[in-house]
């Protein structure tokens, strides 16, 4: 059996709304990001997530979908969907969308038609109360909704919310709504998406297990896998599962669940890690980590597009990772979360190339956030998770060229002054630039594409007896592979433990070293220094 496709991917994240303006009316669309995926490829991505661009009143970034079948026209239409999926397949790229199934938008009309009338059989697509009660889930954004129940005048009962007031939980249980999302999945797949990013799984389990407590409610996700294995045996269903590292087990059910994790564990130890300048909190996450299952994966970022959700980390762990990365209160979010980007956070060219190669030696596929490649900065004059969400920078043309729209039109403004100003930061320098940040990262992307041990092999961290450095070691039939990253500011030596280690060669590194050879003992990285080795034997085996 050949490897699954998104073991050794790498996969670029796009905000359609964000990306690229093709028709000058201040949004980005479908059509801007068809214009450049020549970019994403460039970049050696090998995938493309677009984040929804679905019919919504847009109150939540799109997650607030009113027709889950129907392209927003501020994005476009069906067939600009279509030609974007052509010249992907023609690059050799491959699309994910979101898969929102927790919630619909308020204006949805299935929710219309369920408080206009109790007997209507949309009436049960949704979870209603007489009385508020305690439930098994609190408000996912404590400082915005104190409850997860909203009276409606119109259905005269209570609606639930996990989400904002304007998102209705769908009853899952009810197998008219899991048709309804079977649906969805059908249609998405049909026009030739290699799968979903599946939007609040935990949430979307937990109906589920309220309507029938088979394995926990995990049998939601035994049917979806089903559904999209029997229309494409490689389809993806990659799920923000945000849960302690001991449940990982059961959303991927064996082979019968998720095909792949977002990594939150792996995430909050990683910044634990570069916050104390200690690879120890990271390489014992790595370690206590369950397996996945045979063609299960774990999917890694450094950020996305919400708050860097530090909920898995303990109360204390939480406050070292905020005293060094958001140091004001402006910079947090309900109370758990970073709203910064990465560039802003690390600071320097050197340590946010350190930080992206750290996240493509870890085990598992490495996703990219777009505008991350150039090191973008944030807007904390936006409300809450929409901080990280601004303008691709291309150029220094007006509007980052972004758009050609009056400035005052655009979806919101670009970042126009400080360090990180679209006139200093943009893609269209970086290309220039050989030794830019996105020249680094594109280098970067194609060495790790073309390491099968980190998609196909087994992980081992090595001890080195130096705190700083993260060492693992990958090997995958008769091929081994050595991935060292110093997270501090000042040089390091130390010793591989491994006797089988000696006479290793650089494929990839932040400078030129000294070939490690055997017998010597000593190997060193700088600070913020990363380096990718092969046994010379193997360099071109």
């Amino acid at each position: 059996m050949q490897p699954r496709w998104y073991r050794n991917a790498v996969v670029y994240v796009v905000d359609p709304a964000m990306f690229r303006d093709s028709d000058g009316d201040g949004w980005g669309d479908l059509r801007g990001i068809t214009d450049r995926l020549d970019h994403i490829r460039g970049l050696g991505a090998t995938c493309l997530w677009i984040l929804p661009f679905y019919a919504s009143p847009y109150r939540d970034g799109g997650y607030d979908i009113t027709d889950h079948l129907a392209v927003d026209p501020r994005f476009g239409d069906v067939a600009d969907f279509a030609l974007l999926l052509d010249k992907a397949d023609e690059l050799g790229l491959r699309v994910l969308v979101d898969l929102v199934g927790q919630h619909t938008s308020i204006e949805h009309r299935w929710f219309e038609e369920a408080r206009r009338d109790r007997n209507s059989p949309y009436r049960d697509y949704y979870v209603w109360a007489d009385e508020p009660h305690e439930t098994d889930v609190s408000p996912n954004f404590p400082t915005v909704e104190d409850s997860v129940w909203t009276w409606d005048d119109e259905a005269q009962q209570f609606y639930r919310h996990v989400f904002y007031s304007h998102e209705p939980d769908l009853e899952l249980g009810n197998p008219r709504v899991r048709e309804e999302l079977e649906r969805v999945m059908a249609f998405w797949m049909r026009m030739g998406v290699a799968g979903f990013r599946v939007d609040a799984v935990p949430y979307m389990v937990e109906r589920a297990r309220a309507a029938d407590p088979r394995h926990d409610g995990h049998w939601l996700l035994h049917e979806m896998r089903d559904f999209v294995a029997r229309r494409g045996s490689e389809a993806v269903l990659l799920g923000e599962v945000d849960v302690s590292v001991e449940k990982y087990a059961d959303y991927f059910a064996g082979g019968k669940g998720l095909t792949m994790l977002l990594d939150f564990w792996l995430n909050n130890h990683l910044f634990l890690s570069f916050a104390r300048a200690d690879a120890t909190p990271l390489a014992d996450a790595i370690a206590k980590q369950p397996a996945p299952p045979e063609w299960g994966q774990y999917a890694n970022w450094l950020r996305n597009h919400d708050e860097l959700d530090l909920e898995q980390l303990s109360d204390d762990e939480r406050a070292e990772v905020f005293e060094v990365f958001a140091p004001d209160e402006s910079m947090r979010a309900y109370g758990r979360g970073i709203r910064r980007r990465l560039g802003p956070m690390l600071g320097t060219q050197r340590r946010i190339a350190l930080a992206h190669a750290v996240l493509h030696s870890l085990p598992g596929t490495p996703i990219i956030l777009y505008g991350d490649e150039l090191g973008m900065g944030d807007d904390l004059d936006r409300p809450q998770r929409l901080s990280v969400r601004t303008p691709m920078q291309w150029s220094d043309e007006p509007n980052a060229g972004f758009s050609a729209a009056p400035a005052d039109q655009l979806i919101t403004r670009v970042i126009d002054d400080g360090p990180f100003a679209y006139d200093r930061v943009n893609a269209y320098h970086q290309t220039l630039r050989r030794d830019s940040l996105q020249a680094t990262l594109s280098n970067m992307v194609r060495t790790r594409t073309g390491l099968r041990e980190i998609g196909l092999g087994r992980c081992r961290v090595l001890d080195v007896q130096c705190r700083p450095v993260l060492a693992l070691r990958y090997d995958h039939e008769d091929t081994t592979l050595v991935m060292l990253a110093n997270l501090a500011d000042e040089r390091v030596d130390f010793s591989l433990p491994d006797d089988d280690l000696g006479d290793l060669v650089d494929i990839l590194a932040d400078s030129d070293y000294d070939a490690v050879e055997s017998g010597s003992g000593r190997i060193e990285v700088e600070g913020y220094g990363y380096r990718w080795l092969r046994p010379r034997e193997r360099l071109f085996a």
